[in-house]
């Protein structure tokens, strides 16, 4: 015998809950197959969904949009860093500035490595170590350094940090509006649930053949199961 399933999609939820107030208002006011109260709860519950899932898309494609940005912004400021801290490296091997004074960076004296810059949370703290240690090597006396100069090195993370605040912030609102949207689909399988009961109840002892018929005007969706799909 064919099965039904809940909407696991949020189109699917919308198209059912759409079949289900529309053939609902068709019919007659006296002999409704789904209770007033229900279909009333039905009509509100998709406007606030459709409305929440727009919200989400809407903050998606901007995450996405800006995403793009970021991801050249963050490139250049991983360069740039990377650059430095390689030039710091070989003006200590040259013997030029004394190893100790890596540590004015947060880098180990003997550690030649450049650090891991594959996030935006790296670059952000090593852009801000390095920054705030040349400067600090600066004021103690040192001679700048220079391809890159601290202050090229700057520019760029600064813009980059613009971005990356920009789109920690994005990413915020839409896993806000993420978890808006699940809670209200929780709230919508309860809905049709109780519709589909209600619908279910109603042609209960009717042929199958015709119940199935009434039931998918509705919008149920009914599955065959594996041996009573037809082969060939």
């Amino acid at each position: 015998m064919p099965y039904r399933r809940l909407p696991n999609t949020d189109e699917a939820r919308i198209r059912a809950l759409k079949a289900a107030v529309r053939q609902g208002s068709l019919e007659n006011p006296y002999n409704l197959t789904i209770t007033f109260k229900s279909l009333g709860e039905a009509r509100s519950f998709l406007d606030t969904f459709e409305k929440a899932q727009l919200v989400y898309k809407q903050n998606l494609q901007r995450q996405a949009k800006e995403n793009l940005k970021y991801q050249v912004l963050f490139k250049r400021a991983q360069l740039y860093v990377s650059h430095f801290i390689q030039v710091l490296n070989l003006c200590v091997i040259r013997e030029e500035i004394k190893k100790e004074n890596k540590t004015y960076y947060g880098l180990i004296p003997d550690n030649f490595a450049v650090p891991e810059l594959t996030t935006g949370a790296t670059v952000e703290e090593w852009g801000r170590k390095i920054i705030d240690g040349e400067q600090e090597r600066i004021r103690r006396g040192g001679s700048p350094i220079y391809s890159p100069t601290i202050a090229k090195v700057k520019v760029h993370y600064d813009v980059f940090m613009e971005a990356h605040i920009l789109q920690k912030g994005l990413k915020d609102i839409t896993a806000k509006s993420l978890k808006q949207l699940a809670k209200l689909r929780v709230e919508g399988d309860k809905i049709i649930l109780d519709i589909w009961e209600q619908i279910e109840d109603k042609y209960a002892n009717m042929p199958q053949e015709i119940r199935l018929d009434k039931c998918k005007k509705f919008g149920i969706i009914y599955y065959l199961r594996k041996k009573e799909r037809k082969i060939g």
